[in-house]
């Protein structure tokens, strides 16, 4: 990634071809498990395995992707929970580093948002609209990508169940 930034230029080339069509199981240090599949270079689906809300899964997550520098990606997004998240993704180092921005309310009672989100959207949004929102509830860790493999764009079968759903080891697997 070689393109200066300027005012002129304020956003440098973006090669996102290391991390669209990827799939990534993740374990951050305080032992909450994720798989985020990057379905194109606007949308993600992700299961949370382990974790506060640990059963979780959303399919068609509009994010903000880009490459910061070579190997180097940033995913953001915000959910109808009211949930932000910004995560930084370096493949080849193996290495990711997340921060959750939860409202009050899951952080009072997560367990409302352990389903599949799509099938609850307006749910959520009213949640989310009951609060509380603050404090924020923010929640900084680093991770170990223990599985990273090219799934191919756009495919609705990768992310299409709940992790308790998956077969036994799904998760436990590494490349």
């Amino acid at each position: 990634m070689e393109t200066e930034t300027t005012v002129e230029n304020p956003i440098p080339t973006q090669d996102l071809r290391g991390i669209v069509g990827h799939r990534f199981i993740y374990t951050y240090a305080n032992n909450w498990q994720y798989e985020m599949y990057v379905k194109n270079a606007t949308t993600i689906d992700y299961r949370i395995h382990t974790g506060m809300v640990g059963g979780r899964w959303v399919k068609d997550q509009e994010v903000d992707l880009v490459q910061l520098d070579d190997d180097v990606y940033k995913i953001s997004w915000n959910e109808p929970t009211g949930t932000s998240v910004v995560v930084n993704v370096l493949p080849g180092k193996r290495r990711l580093h997340g921060t959750i921005f939860f409202p009050q309310w899951i952080e009072l009672d997560g367990t409302k948002t352990v389903l599949y989100q799509n099938d609850h959207l307006d749910e959520m949004r009213a949640y989310r609209d009951a609060g509380p929102t603050y404090p924020i509830y923010v929640v900084p860790e680093f991770a170990k990508i223990t599985l990273f493999e090219n799934v191919g764009s756009d495919d609705e079968t990768i992310v299409s169940v709940a992790p308790a759903d998956l077969p036994d080891g799904f998760a436990d697997r590494t490349n």
